[in-house]
């Protein structure tokens, strides 16, 4: 009997020491799935605890987008619960502090000291990434039944707030341990052409709060066209259309961007898709030798295009604060003819003129985007512009500060990615073969699926579906997911929130995490489905 008992204990004790070894291994995330290793490969899970009674080692949180290290540990973890509040240690997070504190239905606290139950925001300067850029790090700890959230700044904060409310989404609980994220690219962008199709502010907000909610930084708003000019103009209000943004729904919008630490970057298309601007101003239409009118495409002889434009660009400069700004420059006309010199010599004169006697149509093209971006120095933006607006050859270059918003290789004359970041350009990644929706699905558009975003495309995917070397994986900013409206009536309001849901988590998932996905498409829909 006593040699019995010594067995089935020594069995008991083999069986708890499996089971123990089966607890503690990183196996998977908080829905059962498998969690993402870290970056290096190695075991992002702390040594463990000495076991208790009670709890098991926890797993990885599941967001999206998925957080970078997740340390786990013992504890019952957190939720919001009756009595629970919010405080922060500085009251340059109390936006921060009042919004999550509404969205947890917890009571907002200020300055008060943490207690069980709370959750703490917490700026914590010294972390600073120290080579000056804008840090969006952040630390998530949940222990003792508190968390807590510091960053460097207060972005990194913010997003430390969204990775919670998705962790508790639905009754569930916060996962005790330490979460330590980052993002891997610095520009997370969403653009919406609001000038071929009217989006009413109360859509534009809704979609401010789901790009806060998913880590996004960047908002694009397309909103001077052929078709329409949609925000108000006091400098030129002939050319604005009837259905529009007044500025001060603009500033409404920009006030609830910042508060998700979200920059609008504005767009005035020049010099072409500047239909609207023609149709008030008929004699700034450019014409060949026949007569014809070049669609949306001004004469950049005549100076007074230059004037109006640069008109728009510092009465918006001021209405927009953010820290960047898209010039455009793309699908000029005159340079989509066989001979531009020939079918426009009123151009070929004027680039001579300017540049020398071996200047072209293209170098007068590339002066006028100087010239704007010189508009808009004092203001001291980021500017970017469309890869078919940088022309190779000439004697005329664009301006280095200038970075390239790289959308096609399809347009005439376009060059491989590769050629800029050879050149030393930075790069931002709007590659229509997977980050453009194009209402209608015209010429070759199909709308993208968050599924082929999700499995086959990377920032460094920014022509069709060959990534550059990863060699220039720092000169690539990052990405934006568009939206054109170039079929407007093809779908409402609605339906493009609807279409656009999954793209947008799955682009932001590949912009943020540059691993391989840890679950499967199946399980990254159903785990959008459940944190919102």
């Amino acid at each position: 009997m006593i040699q019995r008992r010594f067995a089935l204990a020594s069995a008991a004790l083999v069986a708890g020491a499996v089971a123990l070894a089966v607890a503690v291994w990183p196996g998977g995330g908080s829905d059962g799935g498998p969690a993402h290793p870290p970056s290096d490969n190695k075991s992002a899970v702390s040594p463990a605890p000495s076991p208790t009674k009670s709890y098991p080692l926890s797993k990885a949180p599941a967001t999206i987008p998925a957080v970078r290290e997740h340390s786990a540990a013992r504890g019952p973890g957190w939720k919001p619960a009756d009595g629970g509040r919010v405080v922060t240690g500085d009251e340059d997070l109390a936006d921060e502090g009042k919004l999550l504190a509404g969205e947890l239905k917890l009571a907002y606290a200020g300055d008060a000291d943490p207690r069980k139950g709370d959750v703490e925001l917490a700026l914590d300067p010294e972390g600073a990434d120290a080579s000056g850029g804008r840090d969006e790090s952040y630390t998530l700890s949940v222990k003792g039944q508190r968390v807590k959230i510091t960053a460097p700044e207060e972005a990194g904060v913010f997003y430390g707030t969204r990775t919670l409310k998705q962790e508790v989404r639905g009754d569930r609980t916060a996962p005790e341990g330490v979460v330590r994220d980052e993002p891997a690219k610095p520009q997370r962008g969403f653009m919406i052409d609001i000038a071929r199709k009217h989006f009413d502010a109360k859509w534009i907000e809704d979609r401010v709060r789901e790009l806060g909610d998913l880590k996004y930084n960047e908002l694009g708003l397309h909103f001077s066209d052929d078709q329409a000019f949609r925000i108000e103009s006091d400098s030129h209000p002939e050319i604005v259309s009837r259905d529009h943004l007044t500025k001060a729904q603009v500033r409404r919008i920009l006030k609830l961007a910042a508060s998700r630490h979200i920059t609008v970057v504005p767009e005035i298309d020049s010099p072409g898709h500047l239909g609207t601007v023609i149709a008030a101003h008929p004699s700034l239409q450019l014409r060949d030798t026949r007569g014809v009118a070049a669609r949306g495409a001004v004469d950049i002889s005549k100076p007074q295009a230059a004037e109006i434009v640069d008109d728009l660009l510092e009465e918006y400069a001021d209405l927009f604060p953010g820290r960047y700004w898209h010039l455009g420059a793309d699908e000029y006309r005159a340079l989509t003819v066989a001979d531009p010199e020939a079918s426009y010599p009123q151009l070929a004169s004027a680039a001579r003129e300017k540049y020398g006697s071996d200047a072209r149509v293209q170098d007068l093209a590339t002066g006028w985007l100087n010239d704007r971006a010189e508009t808009m120095r004092p203001f001291e933006r980021g500017l970017r512009a469309w890869n078919d607006g940088f022309f190779s050859g000439g004697v005329e270059k664009a301006d280095e500060d200038l970075d390239v918003a790289y959308w096609t290789g399809k347009e005439i004359g376009a060059r491989e990615p590769a050629e800029y970041l050879k050149a030393g350009r930075k790069v931002i990644n709007y590659n229509d073969e997977y980050l453009y929706y194009v209402l209608g699905q015209p010429n070759t558009f199909r709308y993208p699926t968050g599924q082929r975003i999700y499995e086959q495309w990377t920032p460094l995917v920014i022509r069709g579906t060959k990534p550059v070397d990863a060699k220039y994986d720092d000169q690539i900013l990052g990405g934006s997911f568009a939206v054109w409206c170039d079929l407007a009536n093809s779908q409402t309001q609605e339906q493009v929130a609807q279409g656009i849901r999954m793209p947008l988590r799955a682009t932001v998932q590949k912009l943020w995490d540059a691993r391989e996905p840890g679950l499967s498409w199946r399980e990254f829909v159903k785990l959008a489905d459940r944190t919102g």
